[in-house]
């Protein structure tokens, strides 16, 4: 494989977000949801990371604001789980709680460090696409300590939508300034991340870490996926093996 750059998608493939959300949701129901026992607060994030009500992939298609999808989740789940309804200001109020520990808990996950460095020592240029604001994401990276490493290049309001448009792929390539087909974009989602590349020109590589995964995948839509080029790993530790890179 012939690769100049590697661009990441941020959530859930350079920083642990599922486990942000834990904390946030955490905080959410000891004040929201007080009745709920402990052991059930894992349910909070499994029902929050699957969003039925495709609120935020609405906003990733420039149809709702970001603060207007966030919202709508927030009461789906006190609906779900016995808390009160939320109006603007009540949601104001349940939003910091729920940001104060959600960035709070920002990190890397333990084999991203090791694998960008191999990356940038081997000659590639990298960065990140994601689905998401990009001041929000820089902060994001920061916090991971990996925007000296892992720029910034595309979020959803560069091009005012996001992933799995073809052209926020090509953007970000050029941002990187590599050609797609030279590039490998690797992502934690099978659809919106791996194969999306792969149709616009780039090296999927689906991120499939050990786990409850936000959206099922079927054995057929993974045959599909590798028949239509993606290549799958289940830690970043594996990408340079993938990319052909030596120890």
């Amino acid at each position: 494989m012939r690769v100049d750059g590697v661009l990441f998608d941020i959530d859930d493939t350079l920083v642990d977000t599922r486990g942000a959300f834990g904390h946030a949701l955490a905080g959410v129901a000891r004040r929201y949801l007080p009745d709920l026992p402990v052991d059930r607060h894992a349910e909070l994030v499994t029902v929050w990371r699957a969003d039925v009500g495709g609120h935020y992939a609405a906003y990733t298609r420039g149809e709702v604001g970001y603060a207007e999808q966030r919202m709508a989740r927030a009461n789906e789940l006190h609906e779900r789980f016995g808390g009160p309804a939320l109006d603007a200001d009540g949601f104001a109020r349940w939003d910091e709680t729920f940001e104060a520990e959600f960035s709070g808990a920002w990190s890397a996950h333990p084999d991203v460090d090791a694998v960008v460095d191999r990356l940038l020592a081997a000659g590639l240029v990298v960065g990140a696409l994601s689905n998401a604001a990009v001041a929000y994401q820089t902060r994001k990276l920061d916090r991971a300590a990996l925007l000296e490493r892992v720029p910034m290049l595309v979020g959803v309001d560069t091009l005012g939508f996001g992933k799995p448009d073809p052209r926020v792929f090509v953007e970000a390539c050029h941002r990187l300034g590599t050609d797609p087909t030279r590039t490998v974009y690797v992502g934690d989602e099978l659809d919106v991340d791996a194969r999306a590349a792969v149709a616009a020109g780039l090296v999927g590589v689906w991120l499939d870490r050990p786990g409850e995964r936000r959206i099922p995948v079927s054995p057929e839509d993974l045959a599909g996926a590798r028949q239509a080029g993606v290549r799958v790993i289940a830690s970043l530790a594996e990408l340079p093996g993938v990319l052909g890179i030596e120890e």
